[in-house]
């Protein structure tokens, strides 16, 4: 059997190293090494963790962004918008980016690792004003659409070029737009690659970009984005700075930055996951069967806690479209948001969320990285997630930016054993959400008659068909990409011999 192919290989640099053969690597998700040359020397990585990020250097202890050795116009503008003072994550890394070298930031989520790559990208990009600039790959389109609004925010006075190229829009439209050579373009994998593919003028466009940002990046570089990945680096140019920003940290990420051509600056702003400490953690332990009357019970008292709006995450499709469907038999104004859905219908979603149209938004994963909202003060884990690190990018979605918040997790029977890992993990112990079942159940009645209309509706839409299509896609894409895992003869022949 052939060895599979390494996530990065000589055909597939992430990182650059002129004249040398890349470092042997291995990664998770493969057994191939690279070649490597006999008299290569090792590449150096510099780090800094939250242990020693008081050192006492000029980049670590500025406070002030008019420190960090940007423009005048960049510090005007962030004092415009409200940033009195770089956070951590931008104190670090800003100063790395403006001289040159590639960087892996790494720090929790709402602590503004947004602004830490585009405002020095924004610098540079007016002392040398072209398209396509930068490349912004993330790993969802609703983000790749919140990215745009902040880059246009923070470039305002550039009269800045920004295009987003993400799946379900019209591919004809995008493929102009790029031959415009924006300044700068954030997209999600799938989308662009088949642009690349499919137009073979678009290459060239970005002979000349500068920077490559992996943002949310230890999602995109799962395994499942390989082939776009590739596609999309192939096309770039050796002489680029790299930045990766990320939540959480893989293997994946610490392994490719010894690849890199520029001397690499990591940033790690905590060892491991963390949640921020103006977060209040809570659960409440129920019995499956009644999930759906506790949500309703905690809504209701949004008003009397002080909450603005709430983010309801669940794990499947099918979970978040008949919940919405159940709260909006009840008359509670409610945005839903999963893959199922067109783009627009997306798109609508997330600004009804956003201007406050719904006070709540029930959505499955897609939601969980990178969207920032200020007022969403509650989140509810309807679904426990399987990983840890979910559970960090999902509560993220409050108490940024220094501002409290709460999550509570529903836990059932069957999630005893993930709220411990995710205790285990985090380092804190969730407290008991105080509620009287007596008073949660005694709408019950009408609650399980508004899930009976809610599921017939789903029914009448035909969701199970549009799911059972959606199933047989994925299993399709799976397939061509070499991802799926085939039973192996040895146990056919047992099944066939019982």
């Amino acid at each position: 059997m052939e060895p599979e192919e390494t996530l990065v290989d000589k055909n597939f640099p992430l990182f650059f190293k002129p004249s040398k053969t890349h470092k042997s690597l291995q990664t998770p998700v493969t057994s191939k090494t690279l070649n490597t040359e006999q008299n290569s020397e090792p590449h150096q990585v510099e780090k800094e963790t939250s242990a020693n990020t008081d050192s006492i250097t000029p980049s670590t202890t500025a406070t002030l962004f008019s420190d960090l050795g940007l423009a005048e116009w960049v510090v005007q503008t962030c004092k415009e918008l409200g940033m009195k003072r770089p956070t951590p994550v931008q104190a670090h890394c800003i100063p790395k980016i403006l001289a040159g070298h590639d960087v892996l930031g790494l720090a929790q989520t709402g602590s503004g690792k947004t602004a830490a790559f585009a405002l020095p990208i924004l610098h540079r990009l007016a002392q040398d004003p072209y398209g396509i600039f930068a490349l912004v790959v993330t790993p969802t389109r609703e983000l790749a659409y919140q990215l745009a609004e902040q880059f246009r925010a923070l470039g305002s006075c550039l009269h800045l070029r920004c295009a987003v190229v993400v799946g379900g829009m019209d591919m004809l439209t995008q493929a102009k737009t790029l031959m415009g050579r924006p300044h700068i373009v954030i997209a999600t994998p799938g989308r662009v690659k088949v642009l690349l593919e499919e137009n073979p003028d678009i290459p060239a466009v970005f002979s000349r970009t500068k920077f490559l940002v992996l943002d949310e990046a230890d999602r995109v570089l799962d395994v499942g984005f390989e082939e776009e990945l590739r596609a999309v680096f192939q096309c770039l140019p050796k002489q680029r700075q790299t930045l990766l920003f990320s939540a959480t940290m893989t293997s994946n990420l610490e392994m490719l930055l010894e690849l890199s051509a520029n001397k690499a600056y990591f940033y790690e702003a905590y060892e491991g996951f963390k949640t921020v400490d103006t977060l209040k953690q809570q659960y409440v332990f129920i019995p499956k069967n009644v999930k759906e009357v506790y949500l309703v019970h905690l809504l209701s008292k949004m008003e009397d806690m002080g909450i603005r709006s709430a983010m309801i995450f669940v794990s499947t499709c099918r979970t978040c479209h008949l919940l919405s469907l159940l709260l909006e038999e009840l008359d509670q104004e409610a945005a839903a948001l999963h893959s199922f859905k067109s783009q627009s219908l997306r798109l609508s979603a997330v600004h009804r969320f956003k201007s406050g149209q719904a006070s709540v938004l029930v959505a499955t994963d897609v939601a969980s990285r990178g969207l920032d909202i200020p007022t969403v003060d509650l989140v509810i884990n309807y679904d426990i997630p399987r990983y840890p690190r979910d559970y960090v990018h999902r509560v993220g979605r409050t108490a940024r930016a220094g501002r409290g918040g709460l999550a509570v997790s529903f836990v059932t029977e069957n999630d005893v054993d993930l709220i411990h890992e995710i205790e285990a993990v985090i380092g804190k112990q969730l407290e008991e959400f105080e509620c009287k079942e007596k008073d949660v159940l005694s709408d019950i009645t009408r609650i399980y008659k508004a899930k009976r209309v809610a599921t017939m509706k789903m029914m009448d839409d035909g969701f199970e068909e549009k799911a059972k299509g959606r199933k047989e896609q994925k299993m399709k894409t799976l397939a061509e990409k070499g991802l799926l895992k085939k039973k192996s003869g040895k146990r056919k022949r047992q099944k066939f011999a019982k």
